[in-house]
């Protein structure tokens, strides 16, 4: 007989459903908060909104590549316990939190020097934040043998070597963002094209011999 204390162990079905669902929210009610701001003409107004549309840009991309790699970690469980399950919702409460941030930083243009300080490093701790609970969820499933034996390590492996670039990255980008909110913005959205595009993978494409 299992004993009471013992770790239970479910299916990833369910989780994988609510997942999804929460990303695919997360996701959609970004564009809910793009929306006009100021006088002028119609274009001026669109002109001036280009905090926007990057910040926009930025969650988009980042909550895309989070659910690319939630995906790659939940393809390869057999099952799952209560610790993950509960380490997944902290993870799905912090993407599901970025379209308030990416709205301050949207509105950050209309607002005074520490003001935008403020919410372009809360918009930096939120990205940081996401991606480390990410690759926590993966360590633990590693860790605690959740994953199917023989499942392939390639589709993971390059998002578990990047963690402490991109660690690096965003942190040094928070320091600069709270010296000169507007330039963090755009490193900001230099890591997250980092993230997605694969790189690596073209670079070693072209430099592998033609067979």
């Amino acid at each position: 007989m299992e004993s009471q204390g013992a770790s239970r162990t479910l299916s990833t079905t369910r989780l994988e459903a609510f997942s999804d669902g929460v990303l695919a929210i997360a996701i959609t009610l970004l564009v809910l908060d793009l929306a006009l701001h100021g006088t002028g003409t119609p274009f001026d107004q669109l002109l001036r909104g280009w905090p926007s549309y990057l910040a926009y840009v930025i969650s988009f991309l980042t909550i895309g590549i989070t659910w690319i790699g939630h995906s790659a970690i939940t393809d390869r469980l057999e099952r799952v316990d209560g610790t993950f399950m509960r380490l997944n919702l902290v993870f799905l409460m912090v993407v599901a939190f970025l379209p308030f941030p990416t709205r301050l930083v949207a509105e950050s243009l209309h607002e005074d020097h520490a003001a935008r300080r403020v919410f372009t490093v809360l918009y930096g701790l939120t990205l940081l934040v996401i991606r480390v609970l990410m690759v926590g969820l993966d360590a633990y499933a590693r860790r605690a043998g959740l994953e199917m034996a023989g499942a392939p390590e390639a589709d993971l492996a390059e998002a578990r070597s990047s963690l402490w670039w991109v660690v690096l990255a965003y942190s040094a980008t928070i320091v600069l963002t709270y010296l000169v909110p507007a330039v963090g913005i755009f490193l900001y959205f230099g890591i997250v094209v980092v993230l997605i595009f694969p790189f690596k993978s073209i670079r070693l494409k072209h430099a592998s011999p033609d067979m």
